[in-house]
């Protein structure tokens, strides 16, 4: 099975607390477009993000608001920063280093939240169904490319009836693979369970 392949860059999600310490008391989410997953979108809205040995500045805010800030960086992106950023699926922020982010209205300093995201693989239900794969599985996804193909191992699945079919990757991922434009992924057979236990998608 073909699913679309997407790089994720660098972005943060805010609380509706953290928002309105960075943008203010009346400010909005401004729409910038639609993102693949429903519900989600990209906003006109940028941050910056600062630790003791580094700034990244003018990153992304997505939407909507979430219950707790999440700031999502690339490994490179960790380096720049100074900082040993875990790799951690969307939500698991316990234990995860901290940082502080700047608005235009003001700052907000999180405890913790900054993470590299754990490549993952979002599916409907009706793809999962065809496929056997059920939510938490980790699965392969051979991406190949004109010069840089790869095989992904490990990757998280993530089934709801209101997704689309999409690989994500952040942007060392897409660059060790060579990805430019439009590219799928095939979804192999091998696949694990959550707790390793060898299984087949046929």
């Amino acid at each position: 099975m073909k699913v679309l392949v997407e790089v994720s860059a660098r972005h943060v999600h805010l609380s509706k607390e953290s928002f309105i310490n960075l943008f203010g008391k009346n400010a909005k989410l401004k729409f910038k477009k639609e993102l693949s997953q429903k519900g989600q979108f990209l906003t006109t809205l940028k941050v910056d993000i600062i630790t003791s040995d580094g700034t990244i500045k003018d990153v992304s805010i997505l939407g909507p608001l979430r219950s707790n800030t999440q700031v999502e960086v690339s490994v490179t992106d960790s380096l720049k920063l100074g900082v040993d950023v875990p790799v951690r699926e969307s939500g698991n922020i316990k234990n995860t280093p901290g940082c502080l982010l700047i608005g235009p209205k003001g700052k907000t300093r999180i405890s913790n939240g900054l993470i590299v995201a754990k490549r993952h693989l979002h599916l409907c239900a009706d793809s999962a169904r065809q496929t056997l794969i059920k939510n938490g599985d980790s699965v392969c996804v051979d991406v190949r490319t004109e010069s840089r193909s790869l095989i992904f191992r490990d990757v998280i699945a993530r089934i709801s009836e209101n997704f689309s079919d999409v690989l994500h990757l952040d942007t060392d991922e897409a660059n060790a693979a060579g990805i430019s434009g439009k590219v799928f992924g095939d979804i192999k057979n091998e696949q694990r369970n959550k707790k390793g236990v060898g299984k087949s998608s046929k």
